[in-house]
């Protein structure tokens, strides 16, 4: 179902103006649910879609004033769609997230493959969130025109990017579910950063967003358990194949050979591997794992200068990932190298050194929270599996979620 949406400049008092308060849900209780869970309330009866909405859009006015997580909230097409989802609920037609309110990465849109499953899902877009300015030498950070956009962990940190405020908007409460893209990492280290999951499915299973088949999709929510709903919803064909039986074997690697990761993210990393595995909910494997740097082989791709070398750095590195996979069911590594800059970038830090490498393989990715260095920094932990097994990295990720450390879970919007 296409969906069609003005552009709307955000500004707080416009909003503010078009949030009606007379039906809307509690605030705390809105941010407390998933995405799961808003669609069961819906499907049930308890709430309708148009009361999710309108307090989706009445928290995102009150909030991102200071946060800065939207570009532009799109009030009256949330309520239009709101109101055919709550008509076919009455009508008796299944929508798995029904009345869900959704964040849009703004150089993504609503026309894309995934919005447009999504919204046949059930989902109802409420706004555009905000990505790096074009031009920069770095893309971990937001922009919008009332200035940069914050972490909702702390102001003084970069959300991470390029899907800024969707990671924002997530880690905030303001929505349970955003889109985004990940080319090296865009999806990943944001969620990373803002303490909550960011899900890259295997390349391939949706519309790459390049020509060189790097950026895929992706989603970015506050419960695992809805981006196994996202990934049902937007990735047709076959079902996956049935997750295996049984403790998955992890391989852990704090460098994947070449990265310079700092001690103090690394040891937060692998402290919440080691707790998972004394809970018994995963065996680690020892292994080295030992990649080439695919930043050359990367960088030659999406210039559309691929040559011999390219071909050669990737197919060692797939060849090393194949014998990993043979020994192990996932592989882990922390998300990014280091903890979030601020605001004035990261210097010479390569924020996707850990990330970028799958996105040339083409194996499926997930970040959880893993905690919190001893400066408080937040942590992810990235879990890799074999292509196509993206329902077994998914199911893991939701079985691990609610053991792992309570530090890297994200703020709610009291906090703005």
């Amino acid at each position: 179902m296409a969906l069609t949406v003005p552009t709307v400049r955000f500004t707080v008092d416009a909003a503010r103006h078009h949030a009606r308060r007379s039906a809307m849900l509690d605030e705390h209780r809105y941010a407390s649910l998933s995405a799961v869970g808003i669609a069961g309330l819906v499907t049930r009866g308890r709430v309708t879609a148009a009361e999710v909405a309108d307090t989706a859009l009445a928290v995102s006015a009150r909030h991102d004033g200071g946060l800065r997580a939207f570009t532009a909230l799109w009030a009256d097409a949330a309520r239009s769609r709101a109101a055919e989802v709550d008509a076919q609920v009455a009508r008796g037609v299944r929508l798995p997230l029904a009345g869900v309110p959704v964040a849009v990465k703004a150089s993504e849109g609503t026309h894309s493959v995934q919005n447009r499953r999504l919204v046949a899902a059930g989902c109802v877009p409420i706004g555009a969130t905000s990505v790096p300015r074009a031009g920069t030498g770095w893309q971990t950070y937001g922009a919008t025109d009332r200035g940069p956009t914050l972490n909702p962990l702390n102001p003084d940190w970069s959300p991470g990017g390029s899907s800024a405020g969707s990671a924002a908007a997530v880690g905030a409460g303001l929505v349970p579910l955003a889109t985004g893209s990940d080319g090296a990492g865009s999806v990943r280290i944001p969620a990373a950063w803002c303490g909550v999951t960011g899900f890259k499915p295997t390349n391939g299973l949706l519309p790459a967003r390049d020509r060189a088949g790097l950026n895929t999709p992706g989603v970015l929510v506050r419960d695992p358990a809805d981006a196994l709903a996202y990934f049902r919803a937007v990735v047709t064909g076959p079902p996956p194949p049935p997750v295996q039986a049984g403790t998955p074997r992890v391989t852990w690697t704090p460098t994947l050979g070449y990265a310079d990761t700092a001690p103090a993210v690394a040891a937060t990393a692998l402290r919440a591997l080691h707790h998972l595995a004394r809970a018994g909910l995963c065996r680690l494997v020892d292994r080295p794992v030992e990649l080439r740097d695919p930043a050359p082989a990367w960088t030659a791709l999406r210039g559309g200068t691929p040559d011999g070398h390219t071909t050669s750095l990737a197919d060692d590195n797939a060849q090393t990932l194949h014998e990993v996979f043979e020994e192990s069911d996932l592989l882990a590594t922390p998300t990014t190298p280091h903890p979030p800059h601020g605001h004035d970038g990261p210097g010479r830090r390569m924020s996707v050194a850990l990330t970028w490498a799958f996105n040339l393989s083409g194996h499926p990715a997930i970040t959880l929270p893993a905690g919190r260095t001893p400066d408080g920094e937040p942590v992810g932990l990235q879990l890799i599996a074999r292509h196509h097994a993206d329902a077994l990295l998914l199911d893991t990720a939701g079985r691990w979620h609610p053991t792992l450390p309570p530090g890297g879970r994200p703020g709610r919007t009291s906090r703005w």
